[in-house]
């Protein structure tokens, strides 16, 4: 998955691709790489950030929508407000990627109705808000709790009639996590896929990377976030959602060619 934020206050990319000819020449360099799914993003929920008008997300993410519906890969929407998932999936969107996990008023009803179809659905762990995630977050156990969270929210998307093959995870890296915290889930991540349910990992570029490298900032991250990504996968994770998609590509097809054992497939 390859991010593409149409934004000026992302944490790592923000303003490089927010005017619309600048996100369109990204989406086909991502695509020429080898990107599976697009995601796009129009409000930044970096630490800290303030929530965004729902007319100017809007105005952000249906023209990218419209745009690239036809570039033959799937396009996912970050967004947690209904309204913008309505409009997105109307347009050509194929998954809702929610930082919220569908908690806010209407967002399962957006998203399991017959308008819907059978676009997917990202359910996302946040502790708190953008506004105050990084306060000091505390888990009794970081694994256990965010298990029961993705869970809970499975089990709420099930009875309002979504079906599984719709349903992917996200533990939510860096959203109201430390270091350790974000360490340890990736360490265990194979105990979050709930009911075998397929897993998404976001870690490309983030703090934790940073920390790691002795606060090295977000551009200089990109080979902690190839080993990541590797990492993720190599405990099952089914998506990573990266900045770098050419350098990831190259690092999961290594990763493959050894586990296999040959180049061939």
């Amino acid at each position: 998955m390859g991010i593409l934020n149409v934004t000026p206050d992302s944490f790592s990319d923000g303003g490089q691709h927010a005017s619309r000819d600048a996100a369109l020449r990204h989406a086909e360099r991502m695509i020429a790489e080898g990107v599976d799914i697009i995601d796009i993003g129009g409000e930044s929920s970096r630490p800290g950030s303030a929530a965004l008008p729902l007319a100017q997300e809007l105005e952000r993410v249906l023209p990218m929508v419209e745009v690239l519906r036809d570039c033959g890969k799937p396009l996912s929407i970050d967004t947690y407000k209904p309204e913008v998932m309505r409009a997105a999936l109307a347009a050509g969107a194929d998954l809702i990627n929610d930082i919220w996990g569908f908690r806010m008023p209407g967002a399962v009803e957006a998203v399991s109705g017959v308008d819907a179809g059978q676009a997917g659905l990202c359910v996302m762990h946040m502790q708190r808000d953008p506004q105050t995630m990084q306060e000091q977050p505390r888990y009794d156990d970081v694994v256990r709790d965010v298990t029961d969270f993705l869970r809970e929210r499975t089990d709420v998307l099930r009875a309002a009639g979504v079906n599984d093959a719709r349903i992917t995870l996200d533990p939510g890296f860096g959203f109201g996590k430390t270091p350790d915290h974000n360490l340890r889930l990736l360490g265990q991540l194979p105990q979050l896929a709930v009911d075998g349910l397929p897993v998404l990992v976001g870690l490309s570029r983030k703090s934790t990377l940073g920390a790691i490298l002795g606060g090295r900032p977000a551009p200089q991250r990109v080979a902690a976030s190839l080993a990541a990504a590797v990492c993720a996968v190599e405990r099952g994770a089914y998506i990573v959602r990266v900045h770098d998609v050419e350098q990831t590509v190259d690092a999961l097809k290594t990763w493959w060619a050894v586990r296999r054992e040959t180049i061939a497939g």
